[in-house]
């Protein structure tokens, strides 16, 4: 952070600079250390990185593009925001006044919280090879170096020079294979979409076993055109659209779980259909919340534990009071692991389930050192035929 430089907010840019791309949402990182640089617009021009505080504008510091040396693309990962990692050279002698006199770290992080990561380090990548801030300076004359070298110095210098050519090229022709490779995984969910068409058009003519095997090669695929802040922007848009996309994901699924399942089970099984493109926690939340305002048939429910489901809107307490009251009066009294195992479901949704039956007065705890059991209440009940 010792890099940047504080600028006033009606700095014009310099002669010759274009602004590039915005980004909002910014946090900077000195290094591992987190600053109070959080939640700004981050400009990128052919010259330089601009931050600008969202709330005080008259807050803005700049960052060179020559002090870049390299950059690295971090994608997001679990509870974590996608990052740029920029490593920079020493601050110049003449620089203006900034935030930090010094720093320990040679490098700065960029998180991206609002998305938008890879479309700006690829930008970002090329305003650095294109060197726009060298343009109208004149060039240094340097005086050619004699260097007195010995013909083993040469071959290994030859080699590495070589190495490093044969190096650029695999992975110039790996990004090659990549890309060709997605675009073969955009063919494969558009079949995969036709096919689970003909499925519905042909119920009946299909076993069950073909559909159910189908299925799990759908869910390997993954979703097509996810929901990003990039394409839908922020804020409630962005949760509306995703929440679109969420509903038309757990159609079946929901089906399959009986009509419910745990938020922390849905956050799972969507992110890995989503594959890169990553949602958050928070915004998996948000997005379940705007079901009831889309006219979605699902809803987000939270249990009296504190257990956040999603659950289809025409889930029924009463239905499920009552299976698992005549499996208490089949089993005579039941664990919530053993009802988990009878119901293949998880142990905290089988929980969930007796505690449900006990508060409408149908079931009764005994609770000791081995766990808690569930037994039907006899006192309120009579055995089911």
């Amino acid at each position: 952070m010792d890099r940047f430089s504080w600028i006033s907010s009606n700095t014009q840019l310099q002669a010759g600079e274009l602004l590039v791309i915005q980004q909002r949402g910014l946090r900077i990182y000195d290094g591992e250390n987190k600053t109070n640089f959080d939640n700004g617009n981050l400009m990128l021009t052919s010259h330089a990185l601009i931050w600008e505080d969202e709330e005080q504008q008259d807050r803005r510091i700049r960052l060179g593009l020559e002090l870049i040396t390299r950059t690295e693309e971090h994608a997001a990962g679990f509870m974590k925001s996608a990052k740029i990692f920029l490593y920079l050279n020493p601050p110049l002698a003449s620089k203006d006044p900034g935030p930090f006199s010094s720093s320990a770290f040679t490098y700065i992080k960029l998180s991206f919280r609002s998305g938008g990561h890879t479309e700006f380090h690829k930008l970002l990548e090329q305003q650095l090879q294109k060197k726009a801030w060298l343009q109208g300076k004149p060039k240094e004359v340097v005086a050619p170096r004699v260097h007195r070298r010995g013909p083993g110095i040469v071959g290994i210098e030859r080699n590495l020079e070589e190495k490093s050519r044969a190096t650029g090229k695999t992975i110039t022709q790996a990004f090659k294979d990549l890309d060709a490779l997605m675009e073969k995984a955009k063919e494969m969910v558009a079949l995969a979409d036709k096919f689970a068409s003909k499925i519905e058009e042909k119920k009946g003519s299909i076993t069950e076993d073909e559909t159910i095997l189908f299925k799990s090669y759908l869910l390997s695929v993954g979703i097509s055109n996810p929901v990003t802040r990039e394409t839908h922007g922020s804020g409630t848009t962005y949760h509306k659209e995703l929440a679109k996309q969420l509903e038309i994901f757990l159609r079946e699924q929901l089906k399959d779980a009986g009509g419910m399942m745990t938020l922390t089970d849905v956050y799972c099984r969507f992110n890995r259909a989503r594959g890169m493109e990553l949602v958050s926690p928070e915004d998996l939340v948000n997005a379940s919340r705007q079901f009831e305002s889309l006219n979605l048939p699902l809803r987000l429910r939270s249990f009296d534990s504190g257990v956040l489901v999603i659950q289809s809107s025409n889930h029924s307490d009463e239905e499920v009071i009552r299976d698992t009251r005549e499996k208490l009066f089949s089993n005579k009294c039941l664990t919530a692991d053993e009802l988990s195992k009878i119901l293949s479901l998880s142990v905290m949704l089988a929980k969930e389930r007796l505690l449900v039956t006990e508060k409408a007065g149908k079931a009764c705890r005994d609770d000791s050192v081995e766990g808690s059991k569930f037994y039907p209440n006899f006192f309120l009940e009579t055995p089911v035929e």
